[in-house]
């Protein structure tokens, strides 16, 4: 996921693709420990882009210095 695409979304819009992604990782660890997982790198980019996402909504919520 691009950060100017994450850095237009609005706070609920960010907040709910946030919640989607964690599902699907969840999903993709439970498929993972069965043996299903067919692109196990899929999981490194659902983290990062839960890492990205998080990152955007500190650096909205951060008071300008």
């Amino acid at each position: 996921m691009d950060l100017n695409t994450i850095r237009k979304m609005t706070d609920q819009e960010r907040t709910a693709e946030l919640a989607r992604m964690k599902q699907e990782l969840f999903n993709l660890r439970f498929q993972h420990v069965t043996g299903q997982l067919d692109n196990p790198v899929k999981m490194r980019e659902i983290r990062r882009d839960i890492a990205r996402v998080k990152t955007i909504i500190r650096e909205m919520d951060k008071p300008e210095a």
